[in-house]
């Protein structure tokens, strides 16, 4: 697979994405993928050919391995990343929708006909939605393949020596494992780097959430303060007037009394 390819999509995810965003790209490319790459890929090499049972019956070996391997783990691995980093072209692709709506508008309306968004890449309205559930899926996908590599390799380990009886082997072997412990070191590498790249998710979704209602709470309490300094100026401009209307009715009656300074206009 060309993960140079695959890494260059991605790279375009930093221009729309939140410090939380780049801190989790940062963290899939660098310990996530570079690992798959440059050391797992090798440390799993050939799993099945270094997979030995002690005993010579045909079909014994492939038994007990497809038994205990059901998937391999590079496999699981390969498409954990895939599957992980799929949502994040969503917003790509959504980016890429609005500037081509803003560049059917130009052209049908000519350049000074104004803009549909002020910042194509500013996470507002469907943007905003897109992301965070980008954001959800990524959680997810992480969260589902950790409990799938659980349920296939118990505690995240594997075993010096497993035993197998299964037809056609003859009786119960012994089989053993390639390079158990450096397996079993990548193996909660790559697990805690899964659990920190969810928090990193979680932690995003939680900005973006909070972010978005101090900006709603900011935009009706300065929508509130409008209306009521609105209502001020009808109070006074209502007592301005009704001052003025019995002035004037006074001067009638009364030509030398005033009730108040005459005022000229309202400040």
């Amino acid at each position: 697979m060309n993960w140079a390819l695959f890494q260059g999509l991605l790279s375009g995810v930093s221009n729309y994405s939140t410090a939380f965003g780049r801190i989790w790209l940062s963290i899939v490319f660098i310990f996530r993928l570079m690992v798959y790459v440059v050391a797992a890929e090798r440390v799993w090499g050939d799993e099945q050919g270094e997979f030995d049972c002690n005993t010579k019956q045909p079909g014994c070996t492939n038994v007990c391995y497809d038994y205990y391997f059901p998937v391999s783990h590079i496999r699981l691995w390969a498409l954990q990343l895939i599957m992980v980093t799929c949502p994040s072209l969503l917003v790509i692709m959504h980016v890429a929708y609005r500037e081509d709506r803003e560049r059917k508008h130009r052209e049908k309306l000519g350049e000074n006909s104004g803009r549909l968004y002020l910042d194509v890449g500013k996470k507002r309205g469907g943007l905003w939605w897109t992301y965070l559930l980008s954001l959800l899926a990524k959680a997810a996908v992480d969260s589902v393949f950790l409990y799938v590599f659980y349920r296939i390799y118990h505690n995240y380990s594997l075993p010096n020596l497993v035993k197998c009886s299964i037809k056609p082997c003859p009786n119960i072997v012994d089989c053993f494992i390639s390079r158990p412990t450096e397996k079993n070191i990548f193996t909660l590498f790559m697990v805690a780097t899964t659990i920190l790249c969810i928090f990193l998710n979680l932690c995003e979704m939680v900005y973006l959430i909070g972010k978005r209602c101090q900006e709603c709470l900011g935009h009706r309490n300065k929508k509130s303060r409008t209306r009521n300094n609105v209502f001020a100026y009808i109070e006074k401009q209502e007592i301005f007037h009704a001052n003025n209307k019995l002035n004037e009715e006074m001067a009638q009656l009364h030509p030398c009394i005033r009730l108040t300074p005459p005022e000229t206009e309202l400040k």
